[in-house]
């Protein structure tokens, strides 16, 4: 059996969880705290350098660090990963935009406002770069779902997960997604999904 280390109320950790569970993949849950300093722990570092979550170890003892990686090894071949050359390109480009002005500023902010070791981060100023910026990034990716049902083709994909993720609970971070209503309805749509589970949900 496959094992994800992360921790239960990231983002990032919560995609790999997620696919698993939509694609009926069984796994194994390891908890692993950045708040209590376990991802900088000598037995962490010595599966991952980087010191950090998700990491995914495979039967064979393979790890494989950063989330949409992970993503991307557990949906190839599944209904997650479309077809054609063209609208793989198209979903790498939304799941690169995850990572790049997304997570950086909607994930961000959350992590300011929620997390008690972060406090010290949280001062005004990057507070309202992280607000200007997300928002932005939101309004995006609200353009995008005006017009479409999922983010690339008519089907959910692996881009989907990623933006899901972090986006659901925005809220937590100060945004404001009554905004955007084709985001909310989105969203709605990710959660009907057959063996959707949230991100509370642990095996």
């Amino acid at each position: 059996m496959i094992t994800i280390y992360g921790m239960g109320d990231s983002g990032n950790c919560y995609k790999p969880r997620l696919l698993c569970a939509l694609l009926g993949i069984p796994f194994r849950h390891v908890e692993i705290s950045t708040a209590a300093g376990q991802t900088r722990e000598a037995a962490f570092l010595a599966k991952n350098p980087n010191g950090k979550v998700p990491l995914l170890e495979l039967e064979d003892g393979t790890l494989l660090p950063e989330s949409n990686a992970i993503l991307w090894y557990l949906g190839e071949g599944s209904a997650f990963v479309p077809d054609t050359r063209r609208d793989r390109a198209m979903m790498l480009s939304w799941m690169f935009f995850e990572q790049y002005s997304h997570e950086p500023t909607v994930a961000v902010r959350r992590s300011l406002l929620v997390y008690p070791h972060r406090k010290a981060d949280a001062t005004p100023e990057r507070l309202e770069a992280t607000l200007q910026a997300g928002n932005a990034a939101l309004s995006v990716l609200a353009q995008r779902l005006d017009e479409a049902q999922f983010l690339v083709g008519g089907a959910p994909s692996l881009a989907d997960i990623a933006l899901y993720a972090y986006t659901h609970n925005a809220d937590e971070g100060g945004f404001d997604l009554g905004r955007w209503p084709s985001i909310r309805a989105w969203l709605a749509r990710i959660e009907a999904l057959a063996r959707y589970r949230p991100q509370s949900w642990l095996p």
